[in-house]
């Protein structure tokens, strides 16, 4: 907590001595009894996110979800052309080489640390700019990598800033959205994120071949390029506080210190954003409960990225190009997958607020239980039948219906973070990124030796079986998620 630094002319409290004491300790503002709050004018207030005209809002989300797409896709573009990649570099370790695609998911539980809860106190459009302006700086460098160590090292910068998109995204349509019909364009969102790591490789695989590696990163930086681009000239801030102190700012150059404008204690303030992510997964039970379960279904879509660059290749005799070709079952099945939540999710938030009466964000978990059988019946499939090289298209489908389960696990955890921390979406999201980022970038370099010793029937079917004892938590979540969330509420001053 920051401590009041004086009373000086230009200062004064915010509706009272209470009010002062709260703002104080979350911005260090200083008091004076004669200035005003700027707030919104009107519930139909222009200025409002939440008022936005529709193809105002179209532009910014539209924005926030292209990044979206940008940065997963560039995590795993790259997966088809490894081999060209370790030969150009003369690299033979695997473990290294295991590291060029999930260096890059592991930034993404590290970035997010800072960059989210920034966006919280800065505004979404500024940390948009600086994050896509690294991550466009070190894609760059990838491209130019003399050997694998730049290259990792490289990746791993990129992935840190290049995730913000993920997170703050969350954060940016919460504001602008109303709760009431948030599923729909959440779920659009997510089919930006789970999309672009199945469409990669399909570009990678066939750019590879025609090109070489280097051209994927030089792809990618035209597209984070373009993006970077289009953010800074189109992308409108969002961030409601961050509006209203601008205000405040702006309507103070008209009439001087006739309205309050918070002055943070920089110092104070920045530590305290940085550590609200590790906060809510740690004092949390909710927060840390769904973080372990999405870390687990994560973990499966980037072990199965993995799987597909050998299955394919060594049992199936796919070559660099159509290599990415197999990815596309995965594709499929989440693409069925997003457009039945997109419906689903609102659908049944709004059934359930009028039979009990009251909204509430557990309401949002209820999809996960339809898709419970789907992601063990997929890894069970694609594990026997690539083990005894049945017709290609056999795996492919089972992979379809894993897709299917990962999305119904994913996405509604996702939405439901947003619901129940809408202030603080972005921070939320940012506790869940750390766990499943980890796991997304460590499970596929673990999971290469269990193949080796299980083969794909019997490593997949140990996947499968792991994805049924998880199966279990969904019903937990929907029974004492709300019990764990109000009682174990985390304080944010």
């Amino acid at each position: 907590m920051s401590e009041l630094e004086g009373s000086k002319s230009h200062s004064l409290s915010i509706q009272g001595q209470e009010d002062s004491e709260r703002a104080e300790a979350e911005v260090g503002i200083e008091d004076k009894s004669a200035q005003k709050e700027v707030g919104w004018e009107n519930d139909d207030d222009p200025e409002n996110p939440q008022n936005w005209t529709l193809s105002k809002k179209a532009i910014n989300i539209g924005i926030v979800c292209i990044l979206a797409f940008v940065t997963p896709m560039a995590s795993s573009t790259i997966g088809p052309a490894i081999p060209l990649v370790v030969s150009d570099l003369h690299e033979t370790r695997k473990p290294v080489v295991a590291l060029v695609v999930s260096i890059y998911v592991l930034g993404f539980a590290f970035g997010p640390l800072v960059t989210s809860p920034l966006s919280e106190l800065y505004g979404r459009r500024l940390i948009y700019n600086i994050s896509n302006v690294v991550h466009l700086a070190f894609t760059i460098g990838c491209a130019l990598a003399p050997n694998m160590a730049v290259l990792i090292v490289f990746r791993f910068i990129a992935g840190c800033f290049g995730a913000t998109s993920l997170n703050v995204a969350g954060g940016s349509i919460a504001d602008q959205v109303p709760l009431a019909k948030r599923g729909a364009v959440m779920t659009g969102l997510f089919a930006g994120i789970f999309l672009g790591p199945v469409i990669g490789p399909v570009i990678g695989g066939f750019l590879a071949q025609g090109a070489g590696w280097r051209w994927i990163f030089w792809l990618l930086v035209i597209m984070i390029g373009v993006m970077t681009v289009l953010t800074f000239f189109f992308l409108t801030e969002s961030h409601g506080q961050t509006i209203l102190r601008r205000k405040a700012e702006r309507l103070n150059k008209e009439n001087p210190d006739a309205y309050s404008v918070p002055v943070a204690n920089v110092r104070a303030v920045l530590l305290r954003a940085i550590l609200r992510p590790m906060r809510m997964l740690i004092r949390s039970p909710i927060v840390t409960g769904l973080s372990i379960y999405l870390a687990l279904i994560y973990g499966y879509l980037y072990l199965l990225f993995t799987t597909f660059s050998t299955v394919f290749a060594d049992q199936y005799g796919f070559d660099t190009g159509i290599l990415g070709l197999a990815f596309l079952g995965l594709g499929v099945g989440m693409i069925v997958a997003l457009a039945v939540l997109s419906w689903l999710s609102d659908w049944l938030q709004e059934k359930s607020t009028k039979k009990h009466g009251e909204s509430k964000p557990e309401y949002r978990l209820l999809p996960l239980i339809f898709g419970i059988p789907f992601l063990p019946i997929g890894l069970f499939g694609y594990g026997w039948t690539a083990q005894y090289a049945e017709h290609w298209m056999v795996p492919i489908f089972f992979t379809s219906l894993a897709g299917v389960g990962l999305i119904f696990s994913f996405v509604p955890t996702q939405i439901y973070m947003v619901d129940a921390f809408t202030k603080y979406a972005a921070s939320a999201l940012a506790a869940t990124s750390v766990v499943r980022s980890i796991f997304g970038g460590c499970l596929p370099i673990a999971g290469l030796p269990m193949y080796s010793t299980l083969g794909y029937g019997w490593g997949n079917s140990l996947l499968g079986f792991l994805a049924i004892i998880a199966s279990v938590a969904p019903f937990l979540f929907l029974k004492y998620g709300e019990k764990l969330r109000t009682k174990y509420e985390v304080s944010f001053d």
